[in-house]
């Protein structure tokens, strides 16, 4: 008797595991995976093989789930990987007590539909949508994973099948980049050859209103370039006599902010333009002395570009504006000279990597005084997220360095997301064409082929495009790297695995209204994902 495989058996599996709270870092996301490990070992194959279902441990106490369905004497085998964690709920507002209780939350918003946004009210008549946190994003995947995990272990698939299912993707992919390493491990351990990974993250929209479906072979990169800005410190009264640092930063936004050079074009499809994450002033308390420390933090997605290719641009930005900088400082004085006459002082601002200021404290205060400045600051962390940590490393090397003042020093800060794609492999191209032709003539269905998915996703840690040597520029510019953060890159260099995304539908990813398609979901996609699994088995 079948476990999760009709449309009912599969919405309650996946509402079991909605009512599971995984928010990111919270206690509920170390507790899911202890869950889909008993509900897997509830198969017969794995009551079998108990050893083939395992909770693996991540550096921080999180844990993520492995789960192999293997024939006897074959290698091929497939990875279906999800994750498991969901943003938080405070978005839901009077709401957020059902956020997690989807058979409880949609008939409440069916009887509150007067009030819903035009789009969501239509959902809700239709009455084929499923309203929560973690419905569409990606619970839903996850349960056809391990619906397909089930027909695995009954023997239907010519090759073997590896569930993963990871914590931490929506925030810093502690689970996937702990997973890699396990992977190659398993590999060997069962004499496993990775055919494919196959991710089953919900389709994105590309714009409002986007009713295409999308099948991805690829998924976007992205990187948080910085700029720590360190003017000179003075009173109010004398602001000439100082830099404000919030007046570089706000220079610095104005100039990448949805700045399209910094765009990339692969075959028609385009990254979006850099946007800011962070902007704020660095002093710790109100006075009337300016705050002439400032940082700014940017969110830049990539293509196919190096990372040398990446750090060129941002710093020749940083050097346009400190020009401009200079030219308003001058222009600003000299209006002002004439009521109050004072000579001005020569104005430049120096533009550098965390690099090199690194290698400049070095040599000036010694390696010494500089592992024990940024143990101090490691150690005396205090809740600093990654990004705020990183800020932290940096602003206390720039003090350190105050001398080189005014300056501009650009930085990396963590999450970094490689882009990847299989857009040329041809096991992959072929098994597209097999999914468009099967999806249009089984189901009427239009598959729109998308090069990168643009929601970003774990994907990302399948594979490198490039050397791992060619990183070396973001490496040496992130300052959290091997203090807490890193990427498993020599681990991935061999990990190079082609990878596909094949979701369900859904809408209003991390936000109140989030929903997912059910008829689609495990109707129309449970049909066509054993098809493409068979396919990347070929």
């Amino acid at each position: 008797m079948s476990k999760w495989q009709t449309k009912e058996q599969l919405v309650d599996l996946l509402c079991s595991l909605v009512r599971i709270p995984s928010v990111t870092g919270s206690a509920a996301e170390k507790e899911l995976p202890g869950y889909v490990v008993e509900q897997l070992r509830t198969l017969p194959y794995f009551q079998a093989h108990p050893d083939r279902v395992r909770a693996n441990p991540t550096e921080d106490g999180r844990h993520f789930v492995t789960a192999l369905a293997k024939k006897e004497g074959v290698r091929d085998t497939v990875i279906l990987v999800s994750h498991f964690d969901v943003v938080d709920v405070e978005d839901y507002g009077t709401w957020r007590t059902h956020a997690f209780d989807p058979q409880t939350l949609t008939p409440l918003f069916q009887q509150n539909a007067a009030d819903m946004p035009a789009e969501v009210k239509s959902d809700l008549h239709s009455g084929n949508w499923l309203f929560g946190r973690g419905t569409m994003d990606m619970k839903c995947g996850l349960t056809l994973h391990m619906s397909m995990i089930e027909r695995a272990c009954a023997g239907e698939f010519d090759g073997n099948l590896l569930l993963l299912t990871v914590p931490d993707e929506e925030v810093n992919s502690v689970g996937m980049r702990a997973a890699v390493p396990a992977l190659l491990a398993l590999a060997e351990e069962y004499d496993l050859h990775y055919k494919a990974v196959l991710n089953s993250e919900p389709m994105f929209t590309r714009f409002p209103g986007d009713q295409n479906k999308y099948l991805y072979t690829g998924s976007i990169g992205k990187v948080l370039p910085g700029f720590l800005c360190y003017g000179k410190e003075t009173h109010v009264g004398e602001p000439f006599a100082g830099l404000n640092g919030n007046f570089m930063a706000s220079q610095l936004t104005c100039e990448l902010e949805l700045n399209t050079s910094f765009c990339e074009i692969v075959e028609g499809e385009a990254s979006p333009p850099p946007t800011n994450l962070l902007q704020k002033d660095l002093k710790k308390e109100y006075s009337v002395q300016i705050p002439h420390r400032a940082v700014t933090l940017f969110n830049l997605f990539l293509l196919e570009k190096r990372m040398e290719d990446v750090v060129q641009p941002l710093l020749a930005a940083a050097e346009r504006v400190a020009e401009r900088i200079r030219q308003t400082y001058v222009r600003h004085v000299s209006q002002f000279v004439a009521n109050a006459p004072f000579t001005p002082r020569d104005l430049s601002i120096r533009v550098m990597t965390y690099e090199q200021l690194h290698m400049y404290a070095v040599r000036t205060y010694g390696e010494e005084r500089l592992n024990r400045l940024q143990a101090e600051v490691v150690a005396n962390r205090c809740g600093k997220d990654d990004r705020d940590l990183t800020i932290e490393l940096v602003d206390q090397l720039a003090i350190l360095c105050k001398e080189l003042s005014p300056m501009i020093v650009l930085f990396f800060a963590p999450p970094f997301y490689p882009a990847v794609s299989s857009r040329q492999h041809q096991a992959i191209q072929r098994t597209v064409a097999e999914m468009e032709a099967y999806a249009q003539g089984q189901h009427q269905v239009t598959l729109v082929h998308q090069h990168y998915f643009g929601g970003i996703s774990d994907l990302s840690y399948v594979g490198l495009q490039y050397p791992a040597a060619s990183m070396q520029p973001l490496v040496a510019n992130m300052p959290m790297w091997d203090r807490g953060y890193s990427i498993p890159l020599h681990e991935l260099e061999a990990f190079d695995v082609p990878v596909m995304n094949l979701g369900p539908i859904g809408r209003d990813a991390h936000q109140w209204t989030e929903r997912l398609d059910v008829d689609y979901a495990f109707g129309t996609l449970l049909d066509m994902l054993p098809r493409c699994i068979h396919s990347l088995l070929q």
